[in-house]
């Protein structure tokens, strides 16, 4: 063999491996490429949908006595998505339409241009013997200052006494002929503007359960018109006694 062929032969077998991690190296890239291009379009679904689903299938979650049927799509939490037993549940609806998520619905649910709309239900197991209602007289009219102050829809707004314990709330009272009157805790000053639902109400439903709903403060003036909606809500999830 001559000098130049040997030299040939060399060049070759030191050339071989440098050829072999460049095709490794380029199909590494290829394959990372596609992973990125299918992981970036799922995890860019992921953050679009940030914990929501569209998904309507019915779970059935047994809460103490008392059994609720539910779309996914209304469940607020995705780990709380699935049938069995539970302590609490936490739901969200858009108002006044009272649904679950949708992408239709996404910018309601993802407050964009803060607009609120969305209320919040909480199921659990009743603690108390009296609904917020039923506290009134014996419990929340000692614990305000009279008189209060007349708001839109026949609301009364009450600021608490100093030592009442409820710092930064008002109490929003609205009476009904014949029956308890409504009333609502709601978070006043800064807190309540940064809240996407500053007011809340319990109520009792079911066999031993207990409803509390968060709603966004300016929905007091159509108060009546929202509990009835929260009401019939409830009792269509509602598969035991009312």
């Amino acid at each position: 063999m001559t000098q130049a062929a040997m030299a040939q032969d060399k060049e070759r077998s030191q050339s071989a491996p440098l050829l072999s991690k460049l095709f490794c190296a380029f199909a590494a890239l290829a394959v990372l490429s596609i992973a990125i291009n299918v992981g970036g379009k799922w995890l860019g679904r992921t953050i679009a949908l940030a914990g929501h689903t569209e998904d309507r299938t019915p779970h059935e979650i047994v809460i103490g006595n008392d059994v609720l049927s539910v779309p996914a799509n209304a469940i607020r939490f995705e780990k709380a998505r699935h049938d069995g037993v539970a302590s609490r549940l936490d739901l969200y609806l858009r108002w006044p339409d009272m649904d679950g998520y949708s992408q239709a619905a996404r910018n309601d649910f993802n407050n964009a241009g803060g607009f609120r709309h969305i209320l919040f239900l909480s199921f659990e197991e009743r603690m108390m013997s009296r609904d917020m209602s039923g506290r009134f007289a014996p419990i929340y009219a000692a614990l305000i200052e009279q008189p209060g102050m007349p708001d839109k829809g026949g609301v009364t707004l009450y600021d608490f006494k100093e030592k009442s314990g409820y710092v930064n709330e008002v109490l929003a009272v609205a009476t009904r002929p014949g029956d308890t009157p409504l009333v609502a805790r709601c978070l006043s000053g800064p807190a309540a503007e940064e809240s996407l639902a500053p007011c809340e109400r319990d109520i009792h439903l079911g066999r031993q359960l207990s409803l509390t709903y968060r709603f966004p403060r300016e929905f007091l003036p159509e108060w009546p018109q929202l509990e009835a909606a929260v009401r019939a809500k409830a009792a269509q999830y509602l598969k035991t006694g009312h």
